[in-house]
């Protein structure tokens, strides 16, 4: 318990350096987030997707390529800890728990509905209380309004899927409206692959860190400028990382 308890630095955040076991074991409560190389992309210049990250109790490695760089530091992340693996695992852990009621929100019209069902007939039980898909545009009214659905639902955890970085800085922006939810799961397009809209890259992909690559050839249209542009900009940050002269915007703008 414990052995690789600790942070890995990589770039501007901070990743938890913890087993999946440890994390199933030791989350009780708090906002998780799983960064991934857009993610880290996107912490160089939105300040505001930074802040957020700043008040997340979990943040969790979801890419086995920032897993495989890890080594590259003295220090390396001990696993990779997909949140589209996890959360399956995540449901049965809890699946006798009647004090884990998980809320879905997110995903294109039924397709919350879809996973919510899916989720409940493979675990055995109402785990899943309730589930709804936003528009994609949420405004301030919508937000009451799920926040209202969430609270009437009792639930104690919201599993996201709004996309990055919109869950994020939604979860952190209107947590505060549904005090009784103690676990918040930004996990991305994991309720499409509940939902069985969205099919999961084969396991030796997925072990060669390939998953992206996958995910690249079912949807190259929505998918080219941000893998092959925009998150290229990540190996020239980490390797300023390697030669000790990468620096954090942000705190250099406060001082």
């Amino acid at each position: 318990m414990g052995a690789h308890w600790g942070q890995v630095d990589i770039l501007n955040i901070g990743i938890d350096n913890l087993t999946r076991s440890e994390f199933l074991r030791r989350l009780q409560s708090g906002v998780v987030f799983t960064p991934n190389v857009d993610h880290l992309v996107r912490l160089q210049h939105d300040r505001h997707f930074y802040e957020c990250y700043q008040q997340a109790d979990w943040i969790i490695c979801d890419s086995r390529i920032l897993y495989f760089l890890s080594h590259l530091l003295p220090v390396p992340i001990c696993e990779s800890i997909p949140g589209s693996s996890f959360f399956p695992e995540f449901c049965h852990f809890h699946a006798k728990d009647d004090n884990t009621r998980i809320f879905i929100l997110g995903g294109k019209e039924g397709i919350a509905q879809k996973a919510m069902e899916n989720i409940n007939n493979r675990i055995g039980r109402k785990i899943a209380v309730g589930a709804l898909s936003p528009s994609f545009s949420i405004n301030r009214n919508e937000s009451r309004r799920i926040a209202d659905v969430i609270n009437q639902s009792d639930a104690t955890v919201v599993l996201t899927g709004l996309g990055a970085p919109k869950q994020e800085k939604w979860i952190i922006a209107h947590r505060h409206l549904m005090p009784r939810v103690r676990i918040w799961l930004a996990l991305g397009a994991t309720i499409d692959f509940e939902a069985e809209t969205l099919s999961r890259a084969p396991k030796a992909w997925r072990k060669l860190g390939m998953e992206w690559f996958y995910r690249f050839l079912h949807e190259p249209k929505r998918l080219f400028h941000r893998y092959f542009v925009d998150d290229m900009t990540f190996f020239w940050h980490f390797g300023r990382q390697l030669l000790h002269i990468y620096h954090n915007p942000w705190q250099e703008n406060q001082t």
